[in-house]
């Protein structure tokens, strides 16, 4: 599996690496040439994805996607916004990274013709504390971080009215906004304007009294929402946040875009997925 990095770049930027590592201009249908092989044998597919866990998992997939004769380029994202700028300029064919209500909220903003290829799995939210071990801990006035995507804004006001933390208005559901709160018994003060990957170093610097971290970026510090966290997210199967194969609309039925889908809900992965992240990454079926 060949794997390159993309940083936070400008789309200029973005086109030079893409270019620097050598990708094909074919539009991913690239096939092995030095060994002999015909065109027909073997796929390239070109995928973004975030290092943890999604390129892990592809990782995982990678044998079973040769038996396919598809091989994977994985491109690491370490932005939100380059893998979708990747995908609409033809640059990749798919990317693995985000939830709908986020791909819903950039093809709004930006305009994007994107279609979903398959939902892989939830990586739960979870409030985290240095200094606490319960939310009935967490002083009155105390400060609560999280991201700054407002498609997620919804969805830590959620886990925090869950922990009983605060109530919202009736009917708001994951749409809520911080107008939203209607009791906040603690007087908790709120900060939303942290770059989600920044949210664990923010943990490690003791910022805030407690800090809503997605288990992506919770693994990354060695946290589980399982067991560290004191308020963790249900995964279950009314979760809208599961993680989405996403590709250009058009592509996402062919062929080795629903092999790539077949295989990461394959048992072999969903086995992987359950022994090595132990409720930080939740499978789904499709």
């Amino acid at each position: 599996m060949k794997k390159k990095l993309f940083g936070t770049l400008g789309t200029a930027g973005l086109v030079l690496a893409l270019a620097a590592c050598g990708t094909s201009d074919d539009g991913g249908d690239a096939t092995s040439g030095d060994n002999g092989a015909s065109d027909e044998e073997t796929t390239v597919l070109r995928i973004s994805a975030s290092n943890t866990p999604h390129a892990e998992i592809l990782e995982e997939a990678e044998s079973l996607l040769e038996e396919e004769g598809i091989e994977l380029d994985v491109t690491i994202a370490q932005d939100y916004k380059i893998p979708n700028i990747a995908l609409d300029e033809g640059e990749i064919d798919a990317n693995f990274f985000q939830h709908q209500p986020y791909l819903d909220s950039e093809i709004e903003a930006e305009g994007y013709d994107f279609a979903v290829a398959g939902a892989i799995h939830i990586e739960p939210f979870a409030l985290y504390s240095q200094d606490f071990d319960s939310v009935d801990d967490i002083p009155d006035g105390g400060t609560i971080i999280f991201s700054n995507v407002s498609a997620e804004e919804g969805r830590a006001l959620n886990l925090l009215a869950e922990g009983g933390l605060i109530t919202l208005a009736d009917g708001v559901g994951y749409e809520a906004t911080l107008d939203d709160i209607e009791d906040n018994p603690k007087n908790l003060n709120f900060v939303n304007n942290v770059e989600p990957a920044l949210l664990p170093q923010a943990y490690q610097n003791n910022e805030g009294d407690a800090i809503i971290i997605n288990a992506n970026y919770a693994l990354e510090i060695d946290l589980n929402p399982t067991n560290d966290g004191l308020i963790t997210e249900a995964g279950d199967s009314d979760n809208p946040f599961a993680n989405l194969v996403v590709t250009q609309a058009g592509d996402e039925n062919r062929e080795d875009i629903q092999k790539l889908v077949e295989v990461l809900h394959s048992e072999e992965i969903t086995n992987f997925i359950n022994e090595n992240y132990e409720g930080a990454v939740i499978p789904v079926s499709e």
